[in-house]
């Protein structure tokens, strides 16, 4: 959804972005290896766009403002999650099973190599 219509060129080597104020910057992309010279960003046009929670604010192709509704994990969440039929909520561990769970990973494969040499 166009928000501005600013008509910026873009060059190459610029990043174009909207900042804090709401108007198009652009400051120098730091490519390839070595240090670059920190540049300040500056501004292309004024825009004054005022921001939205859940909103992505970007420069289209046309260098006009836009935005677009930002996508979130998890998907819905309306559904109540389903538990499989006939499992129990809590489970009682045995001595010997909590012993195993406390021992630490190099452990237990050396417990597991003794036990298939024996047998």
């Amino acid at each position: 959804m166009k928000i501005a219509e600013t008509g910026v060129r873009r060059e190459s080597g610029y990043l174009y972005y909207l900042d804090k104020q709401g108007d198009v910057s652009r400051v120098v992309m730091a490519r390839g290896g070595g240090r670059h010279a920190r540049t300040r960003p500056e501004k292309v046009a004024r825009a004054g766009v005022k921001r939205e929670d859940g909103f992505l604010y970007f420069i289209d192709k046309s260098g006009d403002v836009c935005r677009t509704k930002m996508a979130r994990r998890g998907g819905g969440g309306t559904r109540k999650a389903r538990r499989a039929p006939g499992r129990r909520t809590t489970r009682k561990t045995s001595a010997r099973a909590k012993k195993t769970t406390r021992r630490g990973a190099t452990a237990r494969r050396r417990a597991a190599r003794t036990t298939r040499r024996r047998g």
